[in-house]
């Protein structure tokens, strides 16, 4: 049942790929000056859905979200390029400062800062008349790096409500701590590592990150075998640094993983596309290439994964069984999708391993999820009802 449910979740990404890809990509360089920072240049490069491609052509018709963009610690904006041809042709306006890259004391604070600046300034050309993007700028949009640019998102992401989302890649932490600005981070936030990343270590780095986040709907997503450069393009300084590291999954399924999972988030987050909402929960689950946790307020769900606890069959049309080891006073509660007790009941103190079956018959068809917690612990499962 798992391989079919995988299979079938692979087969709505891919149409929600097909659906998205049909933009040419057209290119512009500009420096903008940001007067509230003693005129700081940020030179960037935009890529733009257009009408054909090439330097400064036509934006094609209809408004696009905003994706910011920032690098890795000595490393360039077109060392993210897989990225970028993949969101633009799917109607995204990604945008590269390229600020920063300094093998001396690059300043993480106005990495940050430039990040924050170029999300105002796009909507702010959206409103110019005389600019490309005139009436083109859709009014989400969302922050994102990687390493470096990963640990300055949170700085400039922190007291801040002007991006739609973030998104990090390895993100590795920096001077200001990015771990202590997570704490005024509350928009949505999805924080993406690789478990054999020895640049930026996930326990060091983006795990402190994500539990230190004020977002009221955080993901953590591991990609198992995944390493720390291989989010990037192939880059000769990132490789200096992963020397000395190994990590089994090649660089195209790495990027394969990254793109299935982020442009399903961005798409929700940024073009309200419910199905990838859905999709994207479904894939959490069903994709054997990650592991994962979640808490969303929104939902009411934190959702740990726990090979102590099953539940079977699921899908489930009639009855679930509930599979835990117990040993003390056990409550089990059904959650729909937007949070809501929908069964709730206390099962009866038990050693060892616990059964509990349930009837589901009256249940909707759609998304459940289950929480079971005692006294030393509380765990959250998902299933389907057929």
């Amino acid at each position: 049942m798992k391989k079919i449910l995988f299979f079938l979740t692979a087969i709505l990404i891919f149409i929600n790929f097909q659906t998205f890809s049909q933009y040419l990509i057209g290119h512009q360089a500009i420096t903008y000056i940001d007067s509230a920072r003693s005129n700081r240049s940020v030179a960037t490069h935009v890529y733009y859905p257009a009408t054909s491609a090439g330097e400064t052509t036509p934006i094609a018709s209809g408004q696009f979200p905003v994706i910011v963009f920032g690098h890795g610690f000595a490393m360039t904006y077109d060392a993210y390029m897989y990225f970028k041809d993949t969101m633009t042709t799917r109607g995204y306006i990604v945008v590269f400062p390229t600020t920063e890259s300094s093998w001396t004391s690059p300043s993480h604070t106005n990495f940050g800062l430039d990040f924050a600046f170029l999300v105002n300034k796009m909507k702010m050309e959206g409103n110019t008349p005389a600019s490309l993007f005139y009436g083109h700028i859709a009014p989400q949009s969302a922050i994102m790096g990687h390493s470096m640019g990963g640990g300055s998102s949170f700085l400039g992401c922190q007291n801040n409500t002007v991006p739609t989302c973030m998104v990090t890649f390895a993100a590795a932490t920096t001077n200001p701590s990015s771990i202590t600005a997570a704490k005024y981070v509350t928009i949505p936030a999805l924080v993406v590592s690789g478990s054999a990343d020895c640049v930026a270590g996930p326990s060091t780095n983006q795990q402190p990150m994500y539990d230190s986040l004020a977002s009221n709907c955080k993901f953590f997503l591991s990609i198992t075998g995944g390493g720390h450069c291989y989010f990037g393009d192939n880059s000769t300084t990132c490789n200096l640094g992963e020397t000395t590291c190994s990590h089994p999954l090649s660089r195209e399924a790495q990027h394969d993983v990254v793109l299935d999972f982020v442009k399903l988030y961005l798409d929700y987050y940024l073009k309200n596309n419910a199905s990838s909402w859905n999709v994207f929960n479904d894939s959490l689950n069903a994709s054997p290439r990650i592991t994962h946790h979640i808490l969303c307020t929104t939902t009411g769900i934190d959702e740990i994964k726990n090979n102590s606890v099953s539940i079977y069959p699921n899908p489930a049309s009639d009855e679930i069984n509930i599979s835990f080891f117990s040993n003390g006073n056990t409550f089990v509660k059904i959650f729909d999708i937007t949070g809501n007790v929908i069964l709730s009941e206390q099962i009866k103190p038990a050693s060892g391993v616990t059964i509990k079956t349930m009837d589901v018959k009256k249940l909707s068809k759609g998304i459940y999820f289950i929480e079971l917690s005692s006294s030393n612990f509380k765990v959250y499962k998902k299933f389907i009802k057929s």
